[in-house]
């Protein structure tokens, strides 16, 4: 079957959803293929459903990295969506918009446009929020995005300890600054997951000019010369063709989206070949620059409180059930983390690089979405700004083997320090009086872990990944570069790249909202280089 459009755009996640949205919203004839399924599980829509998805194979990838020394050779998971919204239905719903210098540094890099005074019009457009500063928050669009419901007691004593160990309270943590400790966002509206899928595809699919074909594998891109000309999908075995008449779009996150353009000819040549594919243009940037935030989990034994480990089971679970089918409250609209601290890891910075993620729970530490049956609380101490950088590559050819992962965690040692002030001011935390008088003590890493060398084993042995991959498609220019400042992919006409692959740094913080705001900067770019191709 061949199909025609204006417009394909391959991947329905965060960025892909929104594009679809905006790009059809004029008339555009446009075809939006997902690999995954309709958005049907019940457990992404309900909040506390996540430990549900993070190895479902219905709905997630299930990528996994590739054993490296810096890691003690451990094969570290990567959930990624593989549905509607893609990882917008199955993260932990946090909004946390990065901070102003992350663009600012985007630009100074040569990518023109995406200062934080430039993108800060799309991260507005995007957003319906209730509160905060109205010079940088958004009140009508499309992305409904909450306080939390509800906080249990454990989450103000972790805000209170926080200022008591001389941290600032930030009464929002997108707005004027970023600095301090304060409450979570999260993408929900009322009860119920607020994701891309939900959000901007749901009003979009109404539109008789929106194609969405879901469980359609993007097998590769058609090129006449230098010009992308479409996309060949595999749908329940059956070869399809989607021809664009104007652009293809590529928004499959960053692993798919490198590994889509090298099988399909874009990336370094030497690597294609390699693995026998034919070299369609020679782009040394494809699949390099990975970046991701790794983090470290301190955990505490808690006694005197309630915390999420005592609400997930039994009598109490059922309880939690019950008021938020009659209420849309309780532990069932939770997210992952409810409350944060960013901080810095010395004097003199612009900006934080560490964020510390509080949640009222407790995890088995061989089985992150697994509590453990006695009360604790957590905090994830992930340096924000890591130095570390990775590569995904094919395999292979064959779309359907999943690339090499290797992020190359802690490779730059100034991680290990920025995450050795992550933990000691976690302890300076825990230690003071607000939390201090509730802990049993910490169970992870332990206090007997307190020197260079022990953190630097823990870090390695249980350190893991807080599920934000970038950069391997990179904005900018030079050699390294694999698309422009409006996202076109290098000596390829009509082809772009939409998603967190094209971020030339991880921002500081969860990467949802910052890939969010790049599909709406992309799609009115798109639309504005339309217009003036046609006059």
């Amino acid at each position: 079957m061949r199909i025609e459009a204006d417009f394909v755009v391959v991947g329905a996640g965060s960025a892909g959803c929104v594009l679809a949205d905006r790009l059809s919203e004029d008339g555009s004839r446009v075809v939006l293929l997902e690999a995954g399924p309709r958005d049907l599980h019940p457990m992404i829509h309900i909040p506390a459903g996540i430990r549900h998805l993070l190895h479902n194979p219905r709905v997630n990838w299930n990528f996994a990295t590739d054993p490296e020394p810096g890691t003690r050779e451990r094969r570290i998971h990567w959930p990624r969506g593989r549905v509607l919204g893609g990882s917008s239905s199955i993260n932990g719903m946090l909004y946390v918009r990065g901070d102003e210098s992350d663009f600012d540094t985007w630009a100074q890099k040569g990518c023109r446009g995406w200062s934080f005074d430039e993108v800060l019009p799309y991260f507005k457009k995007a957003e319906s929020f209730a509160g905060g500063d109205e010079q940088f928050r958004g009140r009508n669009g499309p992305l409904t995005v909450e306080n939390y419901r509800t906080i249990l007691p454990l989450t103000h004593h972790f805000v209170k300890a926080a200022q008591e160990a001389g941290f600032d309270y930030n009464p929002d943590l997108n707005g004027a600054t970023r600095a301090g400790v304060g409450y979570s966002q999260m993408t929900r509206g009322g009860r119920f997951r607020a994701s891309t899928a939900q959000t901007y595809l749901a009003r979009a699919r109404k539109r008789p000019n929106l194609r969405v074909e879901t469980n359609a594998i993007a097998t590769g891109l058609d090129f006449e010369g230098k010009r992308c000309t479409g996309v060949r999908f595999k749908q329940q075995g059956i070869d399809h063709v989607v021809a664009a008449a104007r652009e293809v779009i590529v928004s499959g996150g960053s692993i798919n989206s490198p590994h889509l353009l090298q099988i399909s000819g874009i990336g370094p040549a030497r690597h294609l070949q390699s693995i026998g594919v034919p070299v369609v243009h020679d782009s040394a940037g494809v699949g390099s620059n990975l970046s991701d935030h790794y983090v470290v989990r301190i955990s505490h034994r808690i006694h005197g409180l309630e915390s999420i480990n005592g609400l997930a089971r039994g009598f109490k679970l059922a309880r939690e059930v019950a008021k938020w089918v009659t209420t849309g409250r309780g532990a069932l609209t939770f997210g992952v983390t409810s409350a944060q601290l960013f901080c810095f890891s010395r004097e003199g910075l612009i900006a934080p690089d560490i964020q510390l993620l509080f949640t009222p729970a407790s995890y088995d530490m061989n089985n992150f979405g697994q509590l453990d049956k006695a009360a604790g609380a957590t905090v994830a101490v992930c340096p924000v700004r890591p130095q570390s950088r990775g590569t995904i590559m094919a395999r292979s050819a064959d779309p359907n083997e999943s690339p090499a992962i290797k992020p190359n965690y802690l490779s730059a040692r100034d991680d290990l320090r920025v995450l050795n002030e992550g933990i000691r001011h976690t302890r300076k935390i825990f230690a003071a009086p607000s939390l201090a008088r509730y802990s049993n003590g910490e169970i992870l890493p332990g206090a007997g872990v307190a020197d260079e060398a022990g953190i630097e084993e823990f870090a390695r042995t249980q350190g893991t990944t807080i599920y934000h991959p970038v950069g391997t498609c990179q904005m900018g220019e030079g050699m390294a570069a694999v698309v422009d400042s409006r996202l076109r992919v290098h000596g390829i006409e009509g082809l772009r790249v939409v998603d967190a692959s094209i971020m030339p740094s991880v921002t500081t913080g969860n990467t949802n909202a910052p890939t969010i705001m790049i599909g709406e900067k992309a799609a009115a770019m798109i639309l504005d280089d339309a217009k003036s191709s046609s006059l």
